[in-house]
């Protein structure tokens, strides 16, 4: 599996000088195991939901009410998880995370029919409330042991291995629930849970926690008033969740529902879908990353907002829709681990976990607002205006941060 994971990301890594990294902080090699092996099974859960929703004739909120589930906890949690990623060990609070998420899994193979969507509901709250803490407590980890470049190429790392497993997870997953249903899907999500489980115990490292003696909620609070209180932090948060206008696997799954079955089937056109877009969020770090800098990030915000615009131009047909979406990949990754690194640099070490935590708040919170926008507005209009919208946001993002590079 580790010569499997290498082979996969050496084309895109070595550019950027990936293996210096890898070698010199054993960490990030591990985790980024971990993270290959257990998102890659996760699609085959995404592309199932999505396609048993479809099923069981759900209608067009009720799918962007699901979706919702899946960024809702970041929302709900995040305070409480970033004091108590400042204040336990990391490790077991990883395993307990990572056996949630593994049991929740098996769960969904008890949805049989439309009268149980509230309990998927139930069922994607649960799991994705144990995933966001656990991002949360990588995400703070790794700012505890790396800073500046190193950091920005460890979260460019964490980008990459997402959008390769979401491409190939999500092409392949179509066409495994194509084939063979959506419950075999889950079964191999919790197989490969299972193995990055496995993985993910026999890494050995010891990160001594933060604080050991405030109470959760006085550490709650300190966060609050330290993010209050930090006018720069303030405006990089925000900055980031501009990102959550990315959030199209309501829309997706809509076009595919209303408008792609008649050229090839749900599972498939929501699997390649996404598959090529992922593709694109893989490579856009190779090539668009060494170019990046604060000095002119808004170009890339201008540059994902007009290629978000251009998919809405072009989704009427699915194949060119294939190629837009290409390239609306292209500069998410970069603009993702770009304004992430601008957050971990900024931070004190002391409210890191906290800091990050309420970041995943707000992202979380954009991809949420983002989902129920799909929702209500798919009944209002088409489609194709939606996606013009979201991209005119990013517009509007772009001239914002010019507004605030002054400050950072």
């Amino acid at each position: 599996m580790n010569l499997l994971f290498l082979l996969c990301i050496k084309k895109y890594w070595w550019k950027l000088n990936y293996r210096k990294l890898f070698n010199e902080h054993k960490i990030v090699r591990d985790l980024s195991l971990v993270q290959f092996i257990a998102y890659f099974g996760a699609w085959f859960s995404n592309v199932a939901i999505y396609t048993m929703l479809v099923d069981f004739g759900s209608t067009e909120m009720a799918i962007s009410i699901v979706t919702a589930m899946h960024f809702l906890p970041a929302i709900l949690i995040a305070p409480f998880s970033g004091a108590i990623i400042d204040r336990v060990k990391i490790k077991p609070l990883m395993v307990t995370l990572l056996c949630t998420e593994l049991l929740m899994t098996l769960l969904f193979l008890t949805i049989n029919d439309k009268s149980q969507i509230w309990l998927l509901m139930i069922l994607i709250f649960i799991r994705m409330s144990a995933a966001s803490m656990f991002f949360s407590t990588e995400m703070s980890l790794l700012a505890k042991l790396l800073n500046g470049k190193p950091l920005q190429m460890a979260n460019e790392i964490h980008s990459i291995i997402w959008s390769f497993t979401y491409a190939v997870g999500m092409a392949l997953s179509g066409f495994i629930v194509n084939s063979f249903g959506y419950k075999t899907a889950f079964m191999l999500d919790a197989f490969v849970f299972t193995l990055a489980l496995i993985v993910f115990i026999r890494i050995d490292f010891v990160v001594k926690a933060s604080i050991t003696s405030d109470k959760i909620m006085e550490l709650i609070k300190d966060g609050f008033f330290y993010i209050k209180n930090n006018k720069i932090m303030l405006h990089l948060i925000f900055l980031h969740s501009c990102v959550g206008l990315t959030s199209f696997d309501a829309l997706i799954t809509i076009l595919a529902k209303n408008e792609y079955k008649y050229i090839i089937s749900v599972p498939l056109a929501i699997g390649l879908s996404n598959a090529v877009r992922a593709v694109a969020l893989m490579i856009g770090p190779s090539t668009i990353s060494k170019y990046v800098t604060k000095e002119n990030l808004h170009f890339l915000m201008i540059f994902q907002g007009i290629t978000i615009i251009f998919w809405g131009l072009t989704q009427s047909n699915f194949y060119i829709s294939l190629v837009s979406l290409f390239f609306v990949g292209l500069s998410t990754t970069t603009l993702w681990s770009f304004t992430y690194a601008l957050i971990q640099n900024k931070c004190d070490e002391k409210y890191i976990g906290r800091v990050i935590s309420y970041n995943d708040m707000i992202f979380m919170l954009s991809c949420v607002l983002t989902t129920l926008f799909i929702g209500l507005m798919a009944s209002l209009t088409s489609t194709d205006i939606i996606t013009i919208l979201l991209g005119v946001g990013f517009l509007a993002f772009a001239f914002y941060y010019k507004r605030i590079l002054k400050w950072i």
